[in-house]
């Protein structure tokens, strides 16, 4: 018994001492391996580092950055704090198609226009792309939409409405078989008429472009929503850029520098008396240049308008003397500093000059000599420039 017992002891011993080495050997091997491949990876990563270094920081900085804006409030001019701008987030819906919009008209047109259609492009759950403006009205203005309004703000500001992109996308080109709809839709329509005629045509075209948005949508009658959300694009989404909002403040500085001032909108270019058809203080020769005006623009419909039937109905703008007697009328005295916030008035100094003799601090950033206009412009830079209507000869701007 003693001699078994003692040979099975001696056995196990000999099996645990040959067990232990080979453990002990695939464990190193495993480190080494493990080693191997750890040192590979870390080789790879310093080989690519300025990739993704640079890409690493930069995320970083960008998000303490963003943390930073939504933490600390914004100061306002008067130096009052306020919130920071809130990013809602997108809202999700399926789009039945994009839709293009070339606005025309002027400035006010134009912008009214831009309210219209986003209104549109929401209520038919559509993708609109960023309006292009009028570039062959009166002013022949070469300013795409982009020169003039903060995109990235509209864009955003509106992504919890409507989705809206900078352009169509390739693969709805005419290249993949696509084909663009261009068409004026029929103006001061209401919804139904979107619903019901504009809304099924996206079925065969996917792109459609409105070569018209004046006066498209109508302004009464139209659900809540909608309206409210035309105001929202008009005095939230549209806002100007940067170097044009500069350019407001440093006008509006130099007005304040002399005291208060009334900003007065004659109305009365060249381009507004020939499509009215106002001709009411115009000398002959004049009347018979807007009516030439207004034959020359074919999208212009009426061309035989009778001014005196027009002023009688209340449809002409007040002339620069009949606005002499209603500031007058409301208590303006000949102290007060008037801005013209207008093109170059027709007739010049002629017409004016019954209003600079009732308000003698006149002051208008449009220099004029008869035929010339001077605008003031910003390029992408920031930096001003000058540019002539209708004459290619350049005047300083007075200090």
């Amino acid at each position: 018994m003693e001699v078994r017992s003692e040979g099975i002891q001696v056995r196990c011993d000999k099996l645990q001492s040959s067990v232990i080495p080979r453990t002990r050997l695939r464990v190193w091997f495993i480190r080494v391996c493990s080693s191997i491949v750890v040192w590979t990876c870390l080789v790879q990563l310093m080989t690519v580092s300025e990739l993704w270094h640079s890409h690493l920081i930069s995320g970083i900085t960008n998000g303490i950055y963003h943390i930073a804006q939504v933490q600390l409030p914004i100061q306002g001019d008067n130096g009052v704090a306020q919130s920071p701008p809130v990013v809602l987030p997108p809202r999700n819906y399926t789009s039945n198609g994009f839709l293009r919009v070339s606005c025309n008209g002027g400035l006010n047109q134009m912008r009214a226009a831009i309210c219209d259609m986003v209104t549109v492009a929401r209520f038919l759950n559509l993708t609109l792309v960023v309006p292009e403006l009028d570039k062959t009205s009166f002013w022949a203005d070469p300013s795409n939409f982009e020169d003039i309004f903060d995109v990235k703000h509209f864009i955003d500001s509106l992504r919890d409405e409507v989705r809206i992109v900078k352009r169509v996308p390739k693969k709805f080109s005419s290249k993949h078989g696509f084909s663009t709809l261009e068409m004026p839709p029929v103006s001061w329509s209401n919804e139904k008429y979107y619903l019901e005629q504009i809304l099924p045509l996206f079925e065969k075209h996917k792109v459609l472009h409105f070569n018209k948005t004046d006066t498209r949508l109508a302004n009464n009658g139209l659900p809540l929503d909608l309206q409210k959300l035309r105001c929202r694009v008009n005095y939230q989404a549209l806002k100007f850029t940067p170097q044009i909002e500069n350019l407001g403040h440093k006008l509006i500085q130099m007005l304040h520098e002399k005291g208060s001032f009334v900003a007065l909108h004659l109305r009365y270019e060249m381009d507004m008396l020939a499509f009215s058809g106002c001709t009411c203080g115009c000398t002959d020769k004049e009347a018979e240049e807007l009516k030439q005006l207004r034959y020359a623009f074919p999208w212009w419909r009426e061309k035989e308008i009778v001014s005196d039937e027009r002023r009688s109905q209340g449809l002409c703008p007040l002339t620069p003397e009949e606005a002499a007697l209603v500031l007058r009328a409301l208590g303006f005295g000949r102290e007060t500093q008037i801005y013209i916030a207008a093109g170059e008035i027709y007739g010049g100094e002629r017409r004016l000059a019954q209003l600079r003799a009732s308000f003698p601090q006149i002051v208008s950033f449009h220099w004029c000599t008869p035929r010339i206009s001077l605008t003031i412009g910003i390029r992408a830079d920031g930096s001003t420039k000058f540019r002539l209507r209708r004459v290619y000869k350049y005047r300083r701007w007075p200090e």
